[in-house]
């Protein structure tokens, strides 16, 4: 792995030992934003002078007495619709340019205190929903392995900024795949834990009964090592879950020996057929897996898209009713694949509403029946490489079942994680779901197979690195 851009574990074990400080390792990170930013447009907010005090304060603290995180002194970024407490919180919307927090969101105020670096706050789309748009405030992040081509969305700034090594990480949002979209475009780590095992209080919200903060990295190991800051108890957070709070590291390097990986091949093969790089690596993913110990089993459930229709139905109208009054009061600030988006949702009925929420019970039902014999789920990411971005459909993930939602809908954590590249040079990658509150082995499973493949030894052509021998 290249020296030049360094992982959060990297970092941090440089910085204990120290040959590294907070305050190199920010002007490194600034150096890049610099350089890359122009192109990318992955922040909507630099915070340039927050970022050198932190580092300052992290510098001082660590030589006084050590670190008291591994993320202590580490530059990180937030998704632009988490509060911080005096700077700019958009949601990349016109409703927001004038939005400054008084107080700072939970999961914001756990990395601060985790002693992080502040970079700033990274594009989104439009109240996390809607994107790529062009006719919003500030421009659609970009994504560093082409930036012709689509980050997903909407922790679309996260995932460019984590890839390029702007930020060694970052927090995103996931209401039917906006942290593991991202992550599988962008060729970096992205996990979505449990519902509730994350506090939302403060960040804006996209669908009460949906939404997921989570943590987007380079590797498994750095994911798991903000998760361990981010989770816990919140009573700000009324579906925060109260419960022991596990080490999320203890896994990792177990590998895969005895592990049941369930394959659920009738989604990525009749359902959404994916293309050929994506099922190549599902194919590989399965033989590393059992080359690593672990048992494959091929599991049963409905339909993709019936998972996939009932998340994005009650998704839909939850936007509405988070933004109805925006909507009825200044519609034109919308850009308009957000305001259409509005507008379906007022065409919803409660009844329809109920019968969605009646579905997601059974589908919940059915998904724990069929995770009961197993220790994690392996599907696919996402359908192919990134896209121009220029041609994301206007309904994107409307229209065609969505590989991501269902663990929205089921509550359950998952995992996007590199699997190769597509003829395009662009990434690929395979996803990982575990039971709920199941994130330690869905970590460990996760980290096996990183472990076992050569994916994180690339990044971006854009940022002149070599390959790691």
């Amino acid at each position: 792995m290249s020296t030049d851009i360094l992982t959060i574990s990297e970092a941090a074990a440089l910085i204990k030992a120290g040959k590294l400080s907070p305050v190199e390792l920010t002007e490194m990170c600034l150096s890049r934003i610099k350089a890359y930013e122009p192109e990318l447009h992955a922040f909507v907010t630099v915070t340039e002078d927050r970022a050198r005090a932190d580092a300052r304060k992290a510098e001082a603290e660590i030589k006084a007495s050590g670190p008291t995180s591994p993320l202590h002194g580490i530059p990180i970024g937030l998704k632009d619709i988490i509060d911080t407490k005096g700077i700019l919180t958009t949601c990349q919307s016109a409703h927001n340019v004038d939005n400054v927090p008084e107080t700072d969101a939970t999961c914001a105020a756990a990395l601060d205190a985790a002693g992080t670096v502040l970079m700033g706050k990274l594009t989104t789309h439009e109240f996390a929903d809607g994107g790529p748009s062009f006719d919003l405030p500030w421009p659609p992040s970009r994504n560093p392995w082409n930036t012709q081509r689509f980050t997903a969305g909407s922790s679309s700034g996260t995932g460019a900024a984590v890839a390029a090594g702007l930020v060694l990480g970052g927090l995103g949002t996931d209401t039917g795949g906006s942290i593991r979209g991202p992550a599988a475009l962008c060729g970096i780590v992205g996990l979505k834990p449990t519902y509730g095992l994350v506090s939302r209080a403060g960040v804006a919200p996209a669908a009460y009964s949906l939404d997921h903060i989570g943590p987007m990295a380079w590797t498994t190991e750095d994911c798991a090592l903000m998760l361990q800051a981010l989770a816990g108890y919140d009573p700000a957070d009324p579906a925060s879950a109260n419960r022991p709070v596990p080490d999320y590291t203890a896994g990792l390097g177990k590998g895969a020996k005895g592990l049941k990986v369930g394959v659920l091949s009738r989604w990525h093969e009749t359902d959404r057929p994916v293309a050929p790089a994506v099922k190549a690596g599902i194919d590989a993913a399965i033989a590393t897996y059992e080359s690593l110990g672990a048992e494959i089993v091929e599991i049963k459930l409905s339909a993709m898209q019936e998972y996939t229709a009932a998340g994005f139905f009650i998704s839909t109208v939850e936007r509405g009713a988070a933004y109805e009054r925006m909507m009825l009061k200044n519609p034109e600030k919308f850009g308009q694949r957000y305001r259409d988006r509005l507008v379906f949702a007022a065409l919803c009925t409660g009844m329809d509403y109920v019968q969605a929420l009646r579905r997601r019970r059974e589908l919940i039902a059915e998904m724990a029946a069929a995770m009961a014999g197993v220790d994690v789920v392996l599907t696919a990411g996402n359908p192919d490489e990134a896209p121009p971005i220029d041609q994301v459909p206007r309904w994107d993930n409307l229209d065609k079942p969505n590989f991501t939602m269902a663990f929205n809908l089921t509550g359950m954590p998952a995992i996007c994680v590199p699997s190769g590249f597509g003829p395009n040079g662009l990434p690929v990658a395979i996803q990982l779901a575990a039971r709920p509150f199941g994130e330690a082995v869905l970590l460990q499973a996760a980290h096996a197979f990183e472990q076992a493949t050569p994916w994180r030894q690339r990044r971006p052509a854009m940022l002149g690195l070599a390959e790691a021998a």
